[in-house]
């Protein structure tokens, strides 16, 4: 028995491969950002530019043991000013919406490696993924990766403290479109069951079974924010000093 379960594992340790990639079947743009005023928000809109900003900040990490023990030292070390110069973006005074567009490709394939040189490992790799869509169809993961999309949650920081949030996603078919519009605090961040978004949902699960090739969306979000308040971008990560 002990030999019968030592080869049982041997074997599938073999039919691991050494070498095994997947690409990635969501590939979403970078997304622009733009200044609208919310009655106005589906008209013209300007750019939003990044800015640079200098603050003096406190000093908050760890210090050494040596300036802890000598409290008259640890009072000048907190006293020096942290100077830092940060990104900042923020709407115009005079528009108090930001408006956040860009599109998602969903791929099929999922059944296929990218790379993979265990061919055992493959064709089980195969049967199990087939054996999933066939059951499921991706119609739970479909359905979280719409309500994501519908409840505008992308937006991160942007989303918080917003008025109203508004999410118009585009199915673009060569000259067919589909559009969806919906009110982002409606859906919530919480309830992956809402009708709402179904069709939305089918379109994304068809495309990860492979009943189409792929499916490109639009996705562009406005959330009342105020005027002149801050927005928050993604900020560059600056490895030289």
């Amino acid at each position: 028995m002990a030999k019968e379960v030592k080869a049982t594992a041997k074997k599938a340790k073999s039919a691991m491969p050494s070498v095994l990639a997947f690409e990635k079947k969501l590939v979403p743009s970078d997304a622009q950002m733009f200044a609208v005023n919310w009655a106005e928000r589906h008209g013209k809109a300007q750019g939003l530019a990044l800015q640079l900003k200098s603050v003096r900040g406190t000093i908050s990490n760890r210090l050494s043991t040596a300036l802890e023990s000598d409290p008259a030292k640890l009072d000048a070390e907190v006293e020096k000013p942290n100077l830092q110069t940060v990104d900042h973006c923020a709407l115009p005074s005079d528009c108090d919406t930001l408006k956040v567009r860009f599109t998602l490709k969903v791929l099929s394939g999922v059944a296929v490696p990218s790379a993979c040189n265990n061919q055992e490992f493959n064709e089980t790799y195969r049967e199990a993924v087939e054996g999933y869509i066939g059951k499921t169809g991706f119609a739970e993961l479909a359905k979280r990766y719409a309500t994501n999309l519908a409840n505008a949650r992308f937006l991160w920081r942007n989303r918080v403290g917003a008025e109203t949030i508004e999410v118009v996603v585009t199915h673009l078919e060569g000259e067919k479109q589909t559009q969806w519009t919906f009110d982002a605090k409606a859906v919530g961040l919480h309830d992956f069951d809402n009708p709402a978004v179904a069709a939305l949902a089918q379109v994304i699960a068809d495309s990860l079974s492979g009943k189409r090739e792929f499916a490109l969306l639009e996705v562009v979000a406005y959330s009342r924010l105020g005027q002149g308040q801050e927005v928050y971008p993604s900020e560059e990560l600056v490895t030289v000093k």
